[in-house]
């Protein structure tokens, strides 16, 4: 009994230690954010003395914060919904396609989780160029998806994998086509999956500033991400608006979060992550 008791308080002293470490960077970007410039170098890590909105509305407006923040939600819903569908659709083969080939194919994919896709970034180029779709936002989607997929299909094809056969073996007695057992069988059951995909997903596509900095050059079409770089000054820059900028990116990561995080618990906990 001791001894559950006292792992039990280091299991809490850990995990409590650690939430401090990931929430003291939250809590200085929104702190300063909402503080006079002074006092953002006089005393950076404190309440704020004085709170102040000067940041968040001169990013919004000034900084045209409001079009890279559309051109950024466009971008990742796109993204992320085509992962999840094509993910789901891949998966679904994958896990009722049992054959050496099928393997390979899923071991190629799990291969694209240890590869940087940076390292393609001229093939990338290329590529985007010959599609017409430099400088432009549409040039951005593809990449992602492809960035984003392996790890989709890897989730997805091992929490798929864990359904019961009985469903499919049902379905398959009822006449139920392959698309029918997919719609209406399968896609409701993995929604956990979906959710945890699609968490996984939305961070690095949202925080992701190297490919818009390489394939677009259009102020209009700037992501948040770019168009917080824009914000630095050569000689002087406001860290109240970078910082304000930076708290209102983070909202919709939050917002995410704060809407699936049942399902992504239920996701972690059904072994969607399992190889």
């Amino acid at each position: 009994m001791k001894q559950s008791r006292s792992s039990k308080l280091a299991t809490h002293l850990v995990l409590g230690a650690w939430a401090l470490i990931v929430l003291f960077p939250l809590w200085t970007m929104l702190s300063n954010s909402l503080k006079p410039k002074r006092d953002i170098f006089r005393n950076p890590y404190g309440i704020p003395d004085t709170i102040t909105f000067d940041g968040y509305i001169r990013a919004w407006t000034d900084g045209d914060f409001a079009l890279y923040f559309r051109n950024s939600l466009f971008v990742t819903i796109t993204a992320i919904v085509l992962v999840m569908f094509i993910g789901s659709l891949a998966a679904y083969a994958l896990a009722n396609w049992r054959s050496r080939t099928s393997t390979l194919v899923y071991l190629a994919f799990i291969a694209g989780m240890m590869v940087p896709i940076r390292l393609g970034t001229i093939n990338l180029i290329q590529i985007v160029k010959s599609l017409g779709l430099i400088d432009t936002m549409y040039g951005l989607i593809p990449i992602y998806v492809a960035m984003s997929l392996p790890i989709g299909i890897f989730v997805l094809t091992a929490f798929i994998r864990g359904l019961p056969h009985e469903l499919g073996e049902a379905g398959r007695v009822d006449g139920a086509s392959e698309w029918q057992m997919y719609y209406k069988i399968t896609l409701p059951r993995i929604r956990p999956a979906l959710a945890t995909v699609a968490i996984f997903s939305l961070i690095p596509i949202w925080n992701d500033i190297w490919f818009p900095l390489i394939l677009i050059s259009n102020d209009s079409h700037n992501t948040v991400m770019l168009g917080v770089t824009a914000l630095f000054g050569q000689y002087q820059t406001d860290w109240n608006r970078i910082l304000s900028a930076l708290s209102l990116s983070a909202l919709p990561i939050l917002v995410l979060y704060l809407l699936m995080s049942k399902q992504f618990i239920r996701g972690l906990t059904s072994g969607a992550v399992k190889g």
